[in-house]
Formats: C-alpha cells, structure tokens, sequence
C-alpha cells in the first residue's frame, strides 16, 4: 500500500476527508487513549492552520497532523496514525511535511514522554517538565528557529 500526502487548509479538504480526519482523532485519541477531551477547539478552521494528512490507494485517511501558526512559533499538534497503519514510518512521512511547512520557524509541541526520541531527531529538545493532559504524560519541546 502506498500512501499520498496531502497539505492544505480546511477549506481545501474534501468534506468527506476532513470528516475522516476528525473520525480519526476521535478513534485515537478519545476512544483507544481514554482521553475525552474537547478536539474540535476551533484551531483547525484558522486561516494559518494546516492540515497534513496521509491518504492510502483508496482515499482511506491513515495519518493526519496540524500545523498552528501561535504568533512568534509554529506548533504541531493532534500527531495520529490510524491502528491498522502503525509500524511503517508514517509519521516521519508527516513530520517531514510538517517541519517543511515551518520551514526555519522556531516549532514548538507537547510530546507524548515515550516519544521525546522521535521528536528529538528533528532537532525538537525538552523545554520543561512533564505534565498530565487528559491522563496522559507529555512535555513540553521545541526546535529554535534556524538560522540559514
């Protein structure tokens, strides 16, 4: 199976996939992760915002990220692969769009704590100490800007 990444707005997604991408955090991070917490924030439909999602040979969405623009940084958020697409790099996939997205922005984002080694290979370093949200351990990293 291979898969298509797709960057854009909110407006630019196709209902039924911007409909599969919010099914999508909702499977993970509410249902698999026990974690009932309020997703649909408003963030997404923000003029800056952008969405990274992966998309299989069928249209099936199987990752999806977002990309918010918070003023002196951008910051990655709702990082999620779909179960069944677990294992085989797609993550990196989306992070590679996203980082590209930022370009040489200082990024900031809230790590899972068991994933700090991920983020720390795209020059993301822990910025803080470890925190509860909604019963899961994050920190807090970020990627100072580069500098060309």
């Amino acid at each position: 199976m291979s898969v298509r990444v797709l960057a854009t707005t909110v407006d630019e997604l196709a209902p039924r996939t911007a409909y599969d991408v919010w099914r999508l955090r909702q499977q993970v991070f509410v249902v698999e992760q026990d974690c009932p917490y309020p997703d649909l924030d408003g963030r997404d439909l923000e003029e800056a915002t952008r969405h990274v999602v992966l998309l299989d040979d069928d249209g099936s969405v199987v990752g999806t990220l977002r990309v918010l623009d918070d003023g002196v940084a951008a910051r990655i958020g709702r990082v999620v692969v779909a179960p069944a697409a677990r294992g085989r790099g797609l993550a990196a996939l989306m992070m590679d769009e996203a980082m590209a997205l930022c370009g040489g922005r200082e990024v900031r984002l809230d790590a899972q704590t068991g994933l700090t080694g991920f983020y720390e290979a795209y020059g993301f370093e822990v910025t803080g100490p470890e925190f509860d949200e909604d019963g899961i351990m994050h920190v807090p990293m970020r990627r100072p800007a580069q500098i060309p």
